[in-house]
């Protein structure tokens, strides 16, 4: 997804009188547009699944961000030991 500088940066004025053939463009080729006001970037344009990926991807960061976290602190047990005493919980169950 290589931004194309001619098709990815449009002004709000462009964006507000080509709504329709912008969504168009953004769920089809998948490229964020770029949204300029006065001159400066604002915002951008972004189809719904490339966002939900953007979501998902962040979530994981963030997931795997604590998990570091918590090793650092040494707040961990071995698989193993997790196992042992989850197979113990469940026979007792039985």
């Amino acid at each position: 997804m290589a931004i194309n500088l001619k098709a990815d940066i449009k002004p709000i004025s462009y964006i507000k009188t080509n709504a329709a053939d912008m969504m168009k463009y953004v769920n089809e080729c998948r490229n964020p547009v770029i949204i300029t006001q006065n001159g400066e970037a604002r915002a951008v344009l972004l189809d719904i699944e490339s966002f939900q990926n953007m979501q998902t991807a962040f979530a994981l960061m963030n997931i795997l961000q604590l998990a570091e976290k918590d090793k650092v602190e040494g707040k961990f047990r071995d698989a193993q030991d997790v196992f042992k005493d989850l197979k113990k919980k469940l026979e007792t169950i039985k």
